[in-house]
């Protein structure tokens, strides 16, 4: 089981992890089952754990250190054979001596420490995890893609992806949505992957800037059913820009007229 300990307040989270007996709040009308009895016998993972609040970490580290723990508003001991993996963005040092982590708990949590690269440090990784996750999305949506093209791997290699990973996940996950494959290729990518001069010339395709702009707003518009708004939010603009673009567009072609 996993939780993010970055999604929850402190008296949630405790909540979710160590469950709550019936009357241990306003609403508990019934005995609740945290993670880590729910867990027995497997693998609890805590992501972002440098985000869990203070008064948590004294409980997990004292649950680490005895096996034993209680349910909020609960008496009894209780214990489980679980094995902990946490995981964070954020350098624990610097939290440490920020005191908003506690030294004892990092070094109770540090048995098997693994240090993850970010993506733009890991070569080739990116293809085979872009691959992943064309495949997994190409089915979850019904699409055809199968494959990245040369062009694309070259931009996702070069790419420094700020975001990491999840970054990633979800530029393959966008290109998914709107399109329909059976390759990945460059103009299915944002903009800012890969979309410079050079890329496009190997790619055999050299349009404008200001024309990859525009065929990527019309493929958005369709792809919406001429949902504005939802394109907007689609396109990460305001809904008047994209009123002013397609203003712009039907000057400089004929067709449909735009009606806010």
């Amino acid at each position: 089981m996993d939780i993010n300990c970055s999604s929850f307040s402190e008296a949630l989270l405790e909540n979710e992890l160590f469950g709550h007996e019936k009357g241990a709040y306003t609403d508990a009308g019934g005995t609740k089952l945290g993670l880590i009895e729910l867990t027995d016998g497997g693998t609890l993972f805590l992501d972002e754990v440098a985000d869990m609040p203070e008064v948590t970490q004294a409980k997990l580290l004292r649950f680490l250190d005895s096996r034993e723990f209680k349910r909020v508003g609960g008496t009894r001991d209780l214990d489980v054979d679980i094995r902990i993996v946490t995981a964070s963005n954020k350098h624990i040092p610097d939290e440490i001596a920020a005191g908003r982590f506690r030294e004892d708990l990092y070094y109770r949590l540090k048995v098997v420490s693994i240090h993850m690269p970010p993506l733009r440090d890991r070569g080739e990784d990116v293809l085979l995890l872009a691959q992943h996750f064309l495949e997994h999305f190409s089915r979850k949506l019904k699409r055809r893609f199968d494959r990245l093209s040369p062009a694309v791997a070259r931009a996702l290699i070069s790419y420094s992806w700020p975001g990491n990973v999840r970054e990633l996940k979800n530029v393959v996950e966008r290109a998914v949505l709107l399109e329909d494959g059976p390759v990945l290729e460059v103009r299915h990518l944002p903009q800012e992957i890969g979309r410079d001069r050079s890329t496009l010339v190997l790619d055999g395709n050299i349009p404008t800037l200001q024309e990859v702009e525009d065929q990527h707003v019309l493929r958005v518009l369709e792809h919406t059913g001429e949902n504005k708004s939802q394109a907007a939010r689609l396109l990460g603009i305001s809904r008047q820009s994209l009123i002013d673009r397609l203003k712009r567009l039907e000057q400089k072609f004929s067709g449909a007229s735009v009606r806010d």
